[in-house]
């Protein structure tokens, strides 16, 4: 009985011990990493995100922005950092775009531990008022009758708005010139000045220049018509299978707790359910987009192929 009662007591205490050296999570601050610099909707997503885990959590969840690279540079960060939950990550689609584009030091699929998608929305292809199409039929015969004619201009090679354009191209059998700009923003500037006659972009970047006329909506590359623009068909109408979307997702390094990740997914549903931030969103032409784990997983792999293919077909080549 002794002996028994020996064992018993040891075992009490090994477990005691066990439970001990398991920390509460989280115990620290969490760092937060975001690939570009302060002050666009990517970094406004994450400190909201962020602001909102503070609360729930009672603990700090602290931005670092890790710009440069295209975004590759925060991405490796996240990913060779410890799977503790004490790193994670708020990134744009240009994650899944570098993935197609560069040789990158990790594995943009398996290398993560997927938390959730945050918001998604799609993209918009605008005209400058001089180009003499109204609709996309219309575009689409102005481009194949004069080949190279017609300029769309891009944040850089290899960006979303290029690949989204050279999807287009590759699709719709025409041929569209490519400027390449520093920035969506010198992008949108050109086209309103008339140097460029065409752009694939974000709804948040267009909204305001499609409600004040300067630029023309043509269409939108979502699934269904966009709600704030739904006099605009989209692509996928009359070219079954073109989808381009802005997204956000949030994810941290390849082997994190699983019980750590369920929580967070299970604190992005509460914070996507928000008014303010469901607001926000749509002010950014998004929609919330609270999903599992592995439906983003499945999400990434999509779109990694998809711009893979892309870039193999139009023989892309990062700068």
């Amino acid at each position: 009985m002794s002996k028994a009662c020996l064992i018993v007591a040891t075992l009490l205490a090994l477990c005691a011990s066990s439970h001990a050296q398991t920390p509460r999570w989280p115990g620290k601050p969490v760092r937060v990493i975001v690939p570009v610099s302060p002050g666009g909707g990517t970094d406004i997503m994450a400190r909201t995100l962020a602001t909102k885990l503070s609360e729930e959590y009672g603990q700090a969840f602290v931005i670092d922005n890790r710009g440069g690279g295209g975004g590759t540079i925060g991405a490796e960060t996240t990913v060779r950092a410890a799977p503790d939950g004490y790193t994670l990550a708020v990134m744009g689609g240009s994650y899944a775009a570098n993935a197609a584009l560069y040789k990158l030091p990790y594995d943009a699929v398996r290398d993560i531990t997927p938390i959730s998608i945050l918001g998604t929305g799609p993209f918009v292809i605008a005209v400058h008022p001089s180009v003499k199409a109204a609709t996309l039929k219309e575009l689409i015969e102005l481009a194949r009758a004069r080949p190279d004619a017609l300029a769309y201009g891009s944040s850089g090679v290899g960006s979303t708005l290029h690949l989204a354009g050279e999807l287009f191209r590759q699709m719709s059998k025409t041929e569209l010139l490519h400027v390449p700009y520093k920035g969506g923003g010198a992008a949108n500037a050109d086209l309103l000045g008339g140097h460029i006659q065409v752009i694939f972009g974000p709804a948040v970047q267009l909204l305001p220049l499609l409600r004040s006329g300067h630029v023309r909506g043509i269409a939108t590359a979502g699934e269904q018509r966009m709600a704030q623009l739904p006099e605009l068909p989209t692509v996928n109408e009359m070219l079954p299978g073109y989808t381009v979307h802005a997204w956000y997702n949030f994810w941290g390094p390849r082997g994190m707790p699983n019980d750590i990740v369920l929580r967070l997914n299970a604190s992005v549903g509460r914070v996507l359910k928000q008014p303010e931030v469901i607001e926000w969103l749509r002010g950014e032409g998004m929609q919330p987009a609270h999903t599992t784990p592995a439906e983003f997983a499945i999400q990434l792999e999509r779109e990694v192929s998809k711009w893979k293919s892309v870039v193999r077909t139009g023989n892309i080549k990062a700068n």
